[in-house]
């Protein structure tokens, strides 16, 4: 086989570079690429900064709240400083409301701003349990009507009005307000733009206010204040109750202070809230019978009583009353137990019930809270500050529980740990909890009972 012979005329290259250099053509033609137009330059610096800028622009309110509202609270205000746009969103994203200012309200300027602030200037502070009020001089007291607050010094149900329709519009993601002396007007615009609401406490409540409140179709929790002495004296009756319970259907939570009504009003509450599971009433003014209305509440769970005068004046034949089968809670703060049928009566509506707590309550003797023997599934009792209660009492209502489980007795002062019986001891041997303070010189650490605990929880 015979190879030609090279070609002596042949140069062989040694690098790319020589043949770039050999083709004039084409290196004049990369030369006048590279020289670029420095005002095509400018315009496509300015296209892609334009682009990179207003890159979120593209984006909807919808969606760009979605994005915001996953970003945690810490880092919410300084979303805020990122340009006007993100300001209105974050302040759409606030839950919770406190106007302490309503003047700030007034002005407008509540769109921009995520909190409110001001400062207090009066020295005069009014503390009620239930509210806190500053007078800036004496000319805001009633002394005609032996009221603290007069309605003259009161913010006009205009201004309000506005500042609601205000707070609406600037936060339609509200999930829970605090209202104090407000129109029907008022909480109806609030119901239409806070589709979310969750969480209303009003102040100063009536019948006619409680037509606006009917619009909040998934309110949970709500607390309504009528009466409070020497602060207002507002009336919550049966048409009220009504009202509330025929538009407030989802109800998990209710808590009535200073309100009046009877047993229409706690029925209509039963029968149209089925999901309410707890119930408050606080210094109630209900007329005689009302407590045999809460057998209609067939899923609540629990029942607290708190400030009450009186219980049931009449709550009727102990026969006649029902129960409430799913009832695990009933809960007695500084109220007067000072009447037995209506005591014996509350026990027989409960009968079902797990968790029993007595605390500052007032006529609770030995003879009244035999009447808890009828609830034969208590699991936990709790008292405190029954200072009428007796061991002999005390013994006679546990021993009958048979499910008891935790016990808590603190600052009950006529129960002394001497008179402890070897039933009631071999009681506490197998508890799962107890607290046993009667008193300052009886104190329970570990399995003693002060110091003579070990003869005592000896088993007989």
């Amino acid at each position: 086989m015979q190879f030609p012979s090279p070609n002596p005329q042949l140069k062989i290259r040694t690098s790319w570079q020589d043949w770039f250099k050999e083709k004039r053509n084409l290196k004049n033609v990369v030369f006048k690429m590279s020289i670029s137009n420095p005002k095509s330059d400018d315009k496509l610096g300015a296209k892609l900064e334009e682009i990179r800028v207003d890159l979120m622009s593209l984006l909807s309110d919808e969606i760009l709240l979605m994005v915001l509202s996953r970003v945690p609270d810490s880092q919410r205000k300084h979303n805020c400083l990122v340009c006007k746009r993100w300001l209105f969103l974050v302040g759409r994203l606030v839950r919770s409301v406190k106007v302490v200012d309503w003047g700030f309200v007034e002005s407008g300027r509540y769109l921009s701003r995520a909190c409110i602030g001001s400062s207090r200037t009066s020295g005069v502070l009014l503390t009620h349990r239930l509210v806190s009020v500053h007078l800036n001089h004496f000319d805001c007291v009633d002394f005609a009507a032996n009221r603290f607050v007069c309605d003259e010094k009161l913010v006009p149900l205009e201004a309000v009005e506005r500042g609601l329709s205000v707070i609406a519009n600037g936060c339609p993601n509200l999930r829970k307000l605090v209202l104090v002396s407000v129109s029907e007007l008022g909480v109806s615009s609030v119901a239409e733009e806070c589709p979310t609401l969750q969480e209303l406490e009003i102040h100063r409540c009536n019948d006619s206010l409680l037509r606006g409140i009917s619009g909040c179709r998934n309110l949970q929790v709500l607390k309504l204040i009528g009466f409070v002495d020497g602060v207002y004296s507002s009336v919550v009756s049966d048409i009220g109750l009504t009202i509330l319970a025929t538009g407030c259907k989802r109800l998990v939570k209710l808590e009535l202070s200073g309100c009046e009504g009877s047993y229409d009003g706690i029925r209509a509450i039963g029968q149209c809230c089925q999901m309410l599971e707890e119930l408050t009433l606080s210094d109630h003014r209900m007329d005689g019978g009302w407590m045999a209305a809460l057998s209609f509440c067939e899923n609540l769970k629990s029942l607290k009583l708190q400030s009450c005068k009186r219980i049931d004046s009449n709550p009727g034949p102990l026969e006649h009353l029902g129960s409430c089968p799913t009832l695990e809670r009933l809960h007695l703060e500084r109220c007067q137990v000072r009447d037995k049928l209506s005591v014996e009566a509350l026990f027989r509506v409960c009968v079902a019930v797990r968790e029993v707590f007595f605390q500052d309550c007032w006529g609770l003797d030995s003879e009244m809270f035999s009447g808890a023997s009828l609830c034969g599934r208590v699991k936990f009792l709790s008292l405190e500050g029954c200072s009428l209660l007796t061991t002999e009492g005390l013994e006679k209502v546990v021993l009958s529980w048979v499910e008891l489980q935790r016990l808590r007795v603190v600052s009950c002062n006529n129960v002394k740990g001497s008179e402890v019986t070897p039933a009631l001891s071999s009681l506490f041997s197998v508890l799962k909890e107890l607290k046993w303070r009667p008193d300052t010189r009886s104190l329970l650490a570990g399995t003693d009972l002060g110091r003579k605990g070990g003869r005592f929880f000896k088993r007989v």
